[in-house]
């Protein structure tokens, strides 16, 4: 972490300054803002965060509750998403008060006595080894508070405003503030008065049941699964020998999906509640409590189950839904015109829990979407960059549900069902870089090119996200995941993997960084705005082949060691060599005569070049940037 550039620090370093509207931030909702982001959740809080980093947009973030969420439904964390808190500051705080997740056990009927369950199988929870990053249970409302901490110590100073609920709006596109949005005042000793405000943007982030996504008239289509299921999360008195191990259980009296709950002594069961007639009209949803008790216990025979407390508890059926689109563009011009509404997580996709994805899905949503606007209301980036955000994660959303699908269904089955076929081990196995985030990769458009020259480092995948590798840091000799200098602050990153000649030769990478500096059609010079430090907008790191201990770091052109801050100081976080032991150019596929990474600012890889390809570098940034000049 680097903070002392404009003068020494005592204080947290996670308190950045406020600046632009984070300096006397109204505590009132105005009457006119640049986003208004509708709900708290983990969608919607994601994107205020993010957009916390771009003081001149003036973003509020409404819900119609009163207060924090105290106790959320959803409690599975994937990896891809732990890397992404990383990039919020708060991986590690949140990862100390989790529960890792580290094995899965598979439990099934004992032959010999089919009424019994026993071990069958177990499986570590990152078989390939795909991320540095665990696979964490906790509370969703403590995701909720990381992010919202972030959002307020930023720059823009964002705050929710609770006590608003949405009820409509509509688009008056020669408008200012195009999105007039009619709103109820909810809060404890209200009035209830309707009121309006106007905002350029709107991101529904308010659920299943949007009434965002009912104004822009996005339609969910889909069906239910007719499986229903009692999930709840208890404290209690077991003698099941992998109550604190996740665990896929299925016997003769139907299945249970356990999670160890963060805490020691916490877990949440899913329990098979069986097929769902279909004249059924929701009657499931009122099994009580007690049935699903005594479900789990026929189910965990011949162990005993003593439930002491249940914290929480809900009755669901399973459903796959998709909206149509995720913005307010009619389906016939999503090629001519830019969105000014977008939905995000429940809002545009349901799905079961017990794949662990809502949360997960919904908030690489909002990531996606929240420093794409920044960029456009900071004037660095066209509005059409906005018609990416529909486009990407619909597909994204429709490879979930179809993946979900098979998941329920396999962990729904009876053991007789699964006789002869691919079982919950094998499926788990073979599909877990699927759920835990890694596979997403986004088609070919402005924002993720063709993969010309994808050999040059075949192991960051364009449109996948950018998966890290440890590299040294030359300036203080210590090993660092490049990744991991990553943040959430709206930069893309240019990634220069050096070819063989060592630093201060001239070369390859000599001349890109001349070009990167001097060029009148460096990105560099043409889109970081005026008066800004010279890596404003792009984190533009060196990894060299050498040996670190033989490299000068005064031997590393200037723009790998940029002077910022008030004071003109070097950053010394920049320059790095490849690990004797595990050399990223091996584990990375790199080629050796070098090779341009970028990456995008929510961590996909968004093109791959030569070092000598100056003039494709220069044309990516032309359809993805507006000139500063």
């Amino acid at each position: 972490m680097r903070f002392h550039h404009n003068g020494y620090v005592s204080a947290d370093p996670r308190v950045q300054p406020a600046a632009g509207t984070g300096i006397n931030r109204p505590e009132e909702l105005p009457e006119f803002m640049d986003v208004l982001i509708v709900g708290t959740g983990p969608a919607g809080i994601i994107t205020a965060a993010q957009l916390s980093q771009f003081p001149d947009v003036h973003t509020r973030i409404i819900d119609r509750r009163p207060h924090r969420l105290e106790i959320g439904q959803a409690d599975g964390i994937q990896s891809r998403n732990v890397e992404t808190f990383q990039a919020f500051n708060f991986a590690e705080r949140i990862t100390a008060e989790a529960y890792v997740i580290k094995e899965t056990t598979f439990w099934n009927p004992d032959p010999a006595k089919p009424e019994q369950i026993i071990r069958t199988d177990r499986t570590a929870d990152d078989p390939t080894g795909v991320s540095e990053f665990p696979h964490l249970v906790v509370n969703q409302a403590r995701v909720i508070d990381y992010f919202a901490e972030y959002a307020l110590n930023s720059p823009a100073r964002i705050t929710p405003d609770y006590g608003w609920e949405f009820k409509e709006l509509s688009v008056e596109p020669a408008h200012e503030y195009p999105a007039k949005v009619t709103l109820i005042n909810c809060a404890d000793g209200a009035d209830s008065l309707e009121r309006v405000v106007r905002a350029k943007y709107v991101v529904g982030a308010d659920g299943a049941r949007s009434q965002v996504r009912r104004s822009i008239g996005a339609k969910l289509s889909g069906d239910k699964a007719n499986h229903a299921w009692g999930v709840m999360d208890t404290l209690a008195v077991t003698d099941f020998p992998d109550v604190r191990t996740k665990c896929a259980i299925h016997s003769t009296a139907g299945s249970i999906l356990l999670i160890p709950r963060e805490g020691g002594q916490l877990f949440r069961l899913y329990v098979d509640l069986g097929e769902v007639p279909e004249n059924d009209e929701g009657k499931v949803r009122e099994t009580p409590l007690e049935e699903i008790i005594e479900r789990a216990k026929a189910i965990l025979n011949p162990y005993s189950l003593e439930v002491k407390d249940v914290v929480w508890h809900s009755v669901y059926e399973v459903g796959h839904r998709l909206a149509d689109r995720f913005d307010d563009v009619p389906l016939e011009k999503i090629d001519s015109q830019n969105p000014r509404v977008f939905i995000v997580g429940d809002a545009c996709h349901t799905h079961s829990a017990k794949a662990g994805q809502g949360m997960n899905v919904s908030m690489q949503d909002g990531f996606n979407l929240a420093w794409k606007i920044g960029h456009v209301l900071s004037g660095q980036a066209p509005a059409q960059l906005l018609r990416t955000y529909s486009a990407e994660r619909k597909v994204i959303a429709k490879d979930l549900l179809d993946f979900d699908k098979q998941w329920s269904s396999i962990m729904a089955a009876t053991p007789e069902d699964l006789a002869g076929k691919e079982g919950v081990a094998e499926f788990y196995v073979r599909t877990a870089e699927f759920p835990a985030g890694f596979m997403s990769e986004y088609s070919p458009s402005e924002l993720t090119v063709n993969k010309t020259y994808q050999h040059r480092a075949a192991g960051f995948p364009i449109g996948k996200r950018f998966r890290s590798a440890e590299v040294m840091r030359v300036a203080d000799a210590n090993p660092k995941h490049l990744g991991r200098h990553h943040k959430a602050d709206g930069r893309y990153r240019i990634y220069v993997f050096a070819d063989q000649q060592p630093a201060g030769a001239s070369g390859e990478v000599a001349e890109l960084a001349s070009w990167l500096t001097d060029s009148q059609d460096s990105p560099v010079r043409r889109f970081t705005p005026k008066g800004s430090d010279l890596d404003a907008l792009f984190g533009i790191k060196v990894i060299y082949q050498q040996d670190y201990s033989t490299l000068n770091i005064n031997d590393a052109p200037e723009i790998f060691r940029p002077h910022v801050g008030q004071f003109g100081l070097m950053n010394y976080e920049k320059v790095y060599t490849a690990l004797p032991a595990e050399n990223i150019f091996e584990q990375r596929q790199i080629s050796r005569e070098g090779a341009i990474v970028i990456v995008r600012p929510d961590m996909y890889v968004a093109n791959v070049l030569p070092l000598s390809a100056t003039d494709q570098l220069s044309e990516f940034f032309d359809s993805v940037l507006l000139d500063q000049n």
